[in-house]
């Protein structure tokens, strides 16, 4: 029931950028958004002294600038795109976090991977192909928003053999902070009404969903927290339909149903392989 809460805050947080970038851009939505999660690593003085301990300090870089490019091109694709193909695209992050961590962290492939692999590419094209005629910037934008979640958490993984899980948090919110400036005052609108109440929706439902996400993978197995994230992606559809009268072609209802199925059959394939560490692999980076 923990997981199923938390996946249900990741849409209704991925649902609050979209209402709060109505007007103002997605990349000054991801810094307020980065700003209050740094909050409690600030004025909690625990958090604080957790937060500034550490060891490898290119791990804990990596982590956050990627990180903060990973949820800059997320809530961009979330302005310009739904809500709901945003945050499908952007969670087949354990695709990349799988490839990565092969490449640059010594982990063993899998030849089963070839399976499901294939099926979510395939659904991930169809997706990006419904949303314009060919591969538009923006769907573009969360299909690397994944690419750049799955190296942020293969840094993630390797950082979590030394640092602290305090320190791995607070270098994604204060680096991706930091990426994010440049693009967020470039265009910044001060927000007005209700603009604030989605900001602090954005912030709190990724707030809640990350302590419960990490509460929840003491107990629940890799495949088990796989499958259920994915029900993010319904959220984010369901109310984008629901309150925003966004709606989601057939092709690309085909495209997210094969998405959703291969990004679950990686993460099967996986948790075979690497029943104590696949859990860090479903785990966004929103």
């Amino acid at each position: 029931m923990t997981m199923v809460i938390a996946a249900t805050a990741f849409g209704a947080m991925a649902f609050a950028a979209k209402v709060a970038s109505e007007r103002i851009s997605g990349s000054e939505v991801a810094l307020i958004r980065m700003l209050i999660g740094l909050l409690p690593c600030v004025f909690v003085p625990p958090y604080r002294r957790a937060a500034l301990k550490f060891q490898r300090l290119d791990l804990i870089l990596y982590r956050g600038v990627f990180g903060g490019i990973a949820v800059m091109l997320y809530f961009l694709a979330i302005e310009h795109t739904t809500a709901g193909s945003a945050t499908l695209l952007n969670y087949t992050a354990p695709i990349w976090s799988g490839l990565f961590s092969v490449a640059f962290i010594d982990e063993r492939f899998s030849p089963r991977v070839l399976l499901p692999l294939p099926i979510a590419l395939v659904g991930i094209f169809l997706v990006v192909r419904s949303g314009t005629i060919g591969f538009g910037v923006w769907q573009m934008a969360g299909l690397l928003s994944a690419v750049s979640s799955g190296a942020a958490v293969t840094a993630m993984r390797a950082a979590r053999r030394t640092e602290s899980s305090w320190s791995v948090y607070a270098s994604f919110c204060l680096f991706g902070a930091l990426v994010n400036l440049p693009l967020a005052l470039r265009s910044w609108k001060t927000p007005i009404g209700r603009e604030w109440a989605a900001l602090l929706a954005t912030a709190f439902f990724a707030m809640i969903a990350q302590l419960l996400l990490t509460f929840s993978l003491r107990w629940v197995d890799a495949l088990t927290v796989g499958v259920i994230s994915q029900l993010a992606v319904l959220i984010a559809i369901f109310l984008g339909a629901i309150f925003l009268g966004e709606r989601i072609a057939g092709i690309a209802a085909i495209g997210s149903a094969l998405t959703i199925a291969g990004v679950v059959g990686v993460t099967y394939v996986t948790s075979i392989d690497k029943p104590e560490s696949a859990a860090d692999e479903v785990v966004p980076e929103v």
